[in-house]
C-alpha cells in the first residue's frame, strides 16, 4: 500500500484567491518511509504572501520570484503522488487549494476517497485534543524543536511519525528513514519468524536468569501476600 504524507504553504487561507507556494510530500509504503519525497517552491504570480501567513511560514514574495508556476509543476506533483493516498493533517484545508489549484489548469480534482485527514484521526483517537500537530508531537514524544516555523517537508516529516504512531506505534515506524521500507519490513518479519521458530524448535526452556537472592526475594514477597493475594492465582505448582 502506498501514501504521500504532504503539507502545503499558501499565500493566504481563501483557496479562491491565494494559491499554493510551498508543497512538501513523503512517500510511505506499507506504512514504512521509503526516503523518496517531493519538495517544491512555487510562483504565484501576482498574488502576494499575506503578512499573517508570513509570519507563519517566512516565505518571501521575493524568494519566489524565479520559481516556477503551478502549471509547470502540475505534473510532476500528480506523479509523484501517483495513484496513492494523499494524508495531511486538516486536509480541507490542502486538498481545497491542491483541487483550485488543478481546477484553474481544468484538471480534474482530487476525489475525497483519495484522502486521508489525520486531524480527524486524531479527533476520533483524542477527542479531548488538543490535536494540532504540535501537540501530538508532544503527546506522541516526537521531537519538533526544530520546528520554529512551518514548512511543507519539515511538516510532513513530523506528520509521518505522527500518523504511524496513531495507526501503531513505534514498532511499525521501524524503518523510519530508510531507503527502502518494504525490504526493512521484510527484515523485521523474518527476523521475527525466526524468533519464533527458534522458541518452538527448543527442546528445553532456557534456564531462569533470575539469581536465587532475586528468587528468594520474591518467594518472600508473595508469601507476604497470603493465599487471598492476587499472585496466587497465577502462580504455577512446583
Amino acid at each position: 500500500m502506498r501514501e504521500i504524507i504532504f503539507d502545503t504553504e499558501t499565500t493566504g487561507l481563501d483557496n479562491r484567491a491565494d494559491r499554493i507556494i510551498e508543497i512538501g510530500g513523503i512517500e510511505l509504503i506499507n506504512h514504512f518511509p521509503t526516503g523518496k519525497t517531493l519538495h517544491l517552491f512555487i510562483n504565484p504570480g501576482d498574488r502576494k504572501v499575506h503578512p499573517d501567513a508570513l509570519a507563519v511560514h517566512g516565505i518571501t514574495d521575493e524568494s519566489l520570484k524565479d520559481k516556477p508556476p503551478f502549471e509547470e509543476v502540475a505534473d510532476q506533483i500528480l506523479e509523484f503522488f501517483g495513484d496513492a493516498k494523499w494524508i495531511a493533517h486538516n486536509a480541507t484545508f490542502d486538498m481545497g487549494f491542491v483541487n483550485a489549484e488543478f481546477a484553474r489548469l481544468g484538471r480534474p480534482p482530487i476525489l475525497p476517497d483519495m484522502v486521508i485527514d489525520t486531524l480527524a484521526m486524531a479527533r476520533r483517537k483524542h477527542p479531548m485534543g488538543p490535536n494540532s500537530l504540535d501537540a501530538l508531537c508532544r503527546r506522541y514524544g516526537i521531537d519538533n524543536s526544530h520546528r520554529t516555523q512551518h514548512g511543507a517537508l519539515l511538516d510532513s516529516e513530523l506528520l509521518a511519525e505522527v500518523y504511524i504512531e496513531m495507526i501503531g506505534g513505534r514498532q511499525t515506524a521501524l524503518g523510519l528513514g530508510s531507503g527502502n521500507g518494504s525490504s526493512a519490513r521484510s527484515r523485521q518479519n523474518d527476523d521475527a519468524d525466526e524468533i519464533v521458530a527458534d522458541v518452538y524448535a527448543r527442546p528445553n526452556p532456557l534456564p531462569s536468569r533470575l539469581s536465587e537472592e532475586e528468587q528468594a526475594a520474591h518467594a518472600a514477597l508473595v508469601a507476604k501476600l497470603g493465599e487471598k493475594g492476587i499472585w496466587s492465582k497465577y502462580r504455577t505448582s512446583e
